[in-house]
């Protein structure tokens, strides 16, 4: 017999849930991380990430997202701490900017509450913001971030508290699936499960193999700066997330101050990147890494070229069409494949665990997952 039910490949923000999910529900859970926990050399860093609603990407997140906001206050109601901070949010650009057509798709298909704002409305609610005459908005009230480090820490905590073996410092350098159960071989021993849930990040394109997904790692920058001036106007209270749509030129986003460390007002492009590996990614921060993102910000958000206070790197590990990579691995029914997410994914990954739990368990979830089939590169 196995010595655990489940090995989880990975304890970043995905494989993390999962292991909350699944100690919570008796399982016995290993889950293997090559670093530490909440550490910051793979993909879910940087103090902020932004969740949404009204999803601009595709109208068939909405429902997961619905369900992902449940599960992170669950979080904080078991935890006691702030994960999740909603402050409003806004999709900006041209009216047939993805950013603002499509969040507006998926705001209407499912009932949300939402406003379109003129570029007068927004610079009138929102003085930090500059925006160009014809500029459009689509406020979102339940907009707003959630805590990364936070959120990987609370999930680990309370995975280890239901029992779960939590192995830092020990990358998987092998894994291999039979008929009834599968093993993971580490530089410290062998391994054996009934299941295996691989969320390996950016080292997909690797960890996956045989799937044959052309999957791209692109590294990119988060910034921390500090406003001109008074820092009011960009305190939660006053200032939302938001999307700035800015084509063909970069699309950036942002978020309102948060006490350090940093401090400061985070903004980063999701637009462009380049390509690398988690092992040649470059770690420094160039200067033409902080003119690149000045030049997006330049007149939209005139108090946001103050100092820089802190910038590190973080990797986007894309898929062809930017949607995710979720459920059974083709090729073995006990191997669950989990989401390379394309820069957009930590919102999702409360209901993710739920997701990959209920795979591991069974081979099936109720959520709609169609849209992630890992097969459909290879169709």
């Amino acid at each position: 017999m196995p010595q655990h039910d489940i090995i989880i490949l990975g304890l970043g923000a995905m494989g993390s849930a999962a292991a909350y999910q699944l100690a919570a529900r008796g399982r016995r859970v290993l889950g293997l991380e090559r670093y530490g926990p909440a550490h910051a050399n793979g993909s879910s860093t940087g103090y902020s990430r932004i969740i949404r609603q009204a999803y601009m990407e595709h109208p068939a997140y909405v429902p997961l997202l619905l369900r992902a906001y449940e599960l992170w206050a669950q979080l904080e109601r078991e935890t006691g701490e702030t994960i999740m901070t909603l402050c409003g949010g806004l999709m900006l650009g041209a009216p047939d900017s993805q950013a603002v057509a499509g969040a507006t798709l998926s705001a209407r298909e499912h009932g949300l509450p939402y406003e379109l704002l003129d570029a007068a409305e927004i610079r009138r609610r929102f003085p930090a913001l500059n925006p160009a005459p014809g500029t459009q908005a689509l406020w979102e009230q339940r907009a707003g971030f959630v805590r990364p480090e936070a959120a990987i820490s609370a999930f680990l905590r309370r995975a280890a508290a239901n029992g779960a073996a939590l192995h830092y410092g020990e990358p998987a350098l092998a894994w291999e699936a039979g008929p009834s159960s599968v093993r993971v071989t580490t530089a410290h021993g062998v391994y054996e499960a009934s299941r295996l849930i691989l969320a390996p990040g950016a080292w997909a394109p690797d960890v996956f193999g045989e799937l044959g997904a052309p999957l791209r790692v692109m590294r990119h920058v988060l910034f921390w700066f500090a406003p001109h001036g008074d820092v009011a106007p960009f305190l939660p209270e006053r200032f939302p997330i938001y999307i700035w749509d800015n084509s063909p030129q970069a699309t950036f986003y942002g978020f309102p101050h948060q006490e350090g460390p940093p401090g400061g007002v985070k903004v980063a492009l999701h637009s462009g990147g380049e390509a690398c590996t988690p092992d040649t990614i470059d770690r420094r921060v160039r200067p033409e890494d902080i003119a690149e993102v000045q030049a997006a910000i330049g007149e939209r958000i005139p108090a946001l070229h103050g100092a820089l206070l802190e910038a590190r790197t973080c990797m986007y590990t894309m898929t062809p069409d930017e949607h995710f990579m979720l459920g059974m691995h083709p090729s073995y029914p006990n191997v669950v494949v989990a989401s390379p997410c394309s820069g957009h994914g930590f919102k999702f990954a409360s209901v993710i665990g739920e997701i990959l739990a209920d795979l591991a368990d069974t081979g099936t979830t109720r959520h709609p997952i169609e849209l992630f089939d890992p097969r459909r590169f290879n169709v």
